[in-house]
């Protein structure tokens, strides 16, 4: 036994959720990703293979999960990686989905055992040996909580400014959701929210199609992948109809890719795939056109066929200026051209984007802000990094951060388009909602458990910028 296994598996702790872990022995920890507690029994996920045998209730625990898990995320009681940040893929999904979550356990896979029962107390990141009679108290508890009262992103959650909890819901702001797919659309729709800021279409990918689009194509399939996203994006946008619905073009990484139905024989073998082939210098690519053509047509398809005109656009990890203008053509030549209903919106998210921030802004309809990867470019922070994020590191108040975002909303301001961020900055950090607001930012869009926080300190923002104003400040 290694000396960090020894301190985490002796450790007892007895201070916790309603004295359910007194006595308890702890067993890990890691960083609070999404709220709540579940007890269940350990299931092991090192790869697609294993997705099946997750019954409902389960504990997931994986080295890290991939868009491809989606259908078994579904189905857990909660979730404990040993790698990622507050950013990774395990974090954000598990918020939307409402399952607690627990990532850079570091060795859960190690100390955890399969089929061991285990109690997730996922609002403080530890996980407790369990029993029976645990069991019953927890399964009397509520799975999650509410993130304005019991979420801890890192340290601990700011909480709700003083007199935010009395002001008025609506905002000049708007606030927006971050999705990712069909799952739990009706609970979304019913939510108070301005629209979709960012629906990730990877995991209609991975949930709904499952096979590489390339392959499709070269197996004469193609219809089958217009078919199986357009489904995906035409119920999101129906559901949110008439309130606009942003689409992000596929941005999985290399090995993603990899893990789709016939993508190993498709896909290079990347060191760094983060900063690999991805994003906006895929669909350009010759081994991927014909692939991006199909994204576009099942996008033209829930327009035009499924009558879904609130669905526009991202185009997710520019580089470069030709890349757009190369972008822009292709989507032209499938018939997507800006237009009254349909705009085609730029991801701001390389350093490069921003040093050219007022080239790229007229080029395009709108520009939201992909915090998360801007921060980990910025400040060269791999947001996946458990290490890193357990040191602060990665924060987007960073000067340096806070500066690049500045720049994009001034540029957009200048441009006469929209501006908008989507991360999870604003929803953790009132200091950075506040600047978002006071420089001018159109629209935040959050995942949807930090909605009502979030609408709370954009409201008690836009107040205090009111009264500064009022006051000659």
């Amino acid at each position: 036994m290694t000396q960090n296994e020894k301190q985490t598996t002796e450790k007892p702790h007895s201070d916790l959720s309603g004295g359910f872990t007194q006595g308890k022995k702890l067993l890990c920890r890691g960083l609070a990703a999404s709220p709540g507690s579940a007890v269940g029994r350990v299931v092991f996920i090192p790869g697609t293979a294993e997705i099946s045998k997750v019954a409902d209730g389960d504990i997931i625990v994986a080295k890290m999960t991939t868009p491809d898990m989606v259908s078994a995320l579904r189905k857990a009681g909660a979730v404990v990686t040993d790698e990622g940040g507050r950013t990774c893929h395990a974090a954000i999904l598990s918020r939307e989905l409402g399952i607690p979550c627990i990532v850079g356990a570091r060795n859960a896979t190690k100390i955890l055992s399969e089929g061991q029962r285990v109690l997730v107390d996922a609002t403080r990141g530890v996980v407790f040996q369990t029993d029976e009679e645990t069991e019953q108290e927890t399964a009397q508890s509520p799975r999650t909580a509410s993130v304005s009262k019991a979420f801890s992103l890192g340290s601990s959650l700011s909480p709700t400014p003083p007199g935010a909890e009395q002001l008025p819901g609506g905002t000049a702001t708007k606030l927006l959701l971050n999705i990712e797919g069909p799952a739990a659309i009706d609970r979304l729709a019913s939510l108070p929210a301005d629209g979709v800021g960012l629906l990730r279409t990877e995991f209609i990918f991975s949930g709904e199609v499952g096979t590489h689009p390339m392959h499709l194509v070269r197996t004469k399939q193609g219809s089958l992948f217009v078919d199986k996203l357009a489904e995906g994006m035409s119920t999101v946008a129906r559901a949110f109809y008439p309130r606009p619905v942003l689409a992000r073009f596929s941005d999985f990484r290399t090995n993603d890719f990899r893990k789709l139905q016939g993508g190993q024989e498709l896909e290079p073998d990347e060191s760094n795939p983060m900063l690999g082939w991805r994003g906006a210098s895929r669909y350009i690519s010759p081994d991927y056109e014909e692939g991006f053509r199909l994204e576009c047509r099942a996008v033209k398809k829930v327009r035009d066929e499924m009558g879904n005109t609130n669905l526009s656009v991202i185009v997710p990890f520019v580089r470069t200026l030709k890349e757009m203008e190369r972008i822009k053509a292709l989507l032209a030549s499938e018939g997507l051209v800006s237009d009254a209903s349909f705009k085609i919106w730029l991801m701001a998210e390389v350093p490069s984007v921003v040093f050219q921030a007022d080239a790229f802004a007229s080029m395009v309809d709108g520009i939201t802000i992909g915090t998360n990867d801007l921060t980990q470019l910025i400040l060269g922070v791999d947001r996946d990094s458990a290490a890193l994020g357990s040191m602060g590191y990665f924060d987007e108040r960073d000067p340096a951060v806070l500066r690049a975002v500045s720049l994009v909303i001034e540029a957009a301001r200048r441009a006469g388009i929209p501006c908008s961020v989507c991360g999870e900055g604003p929803s953790v950090f009132p200091d950075f909602a506040e600047h978002l607001v006071r420089k001018g930012i159109d629209s935040i869009s959050v995942n949807s458990d930090a909605l009502d926080y979030t609408r709370r300190i954009v409201a008690s923002v836009e107040q205090k910028i009111i009264l500064d104003a009022l006051r000659g400040k």
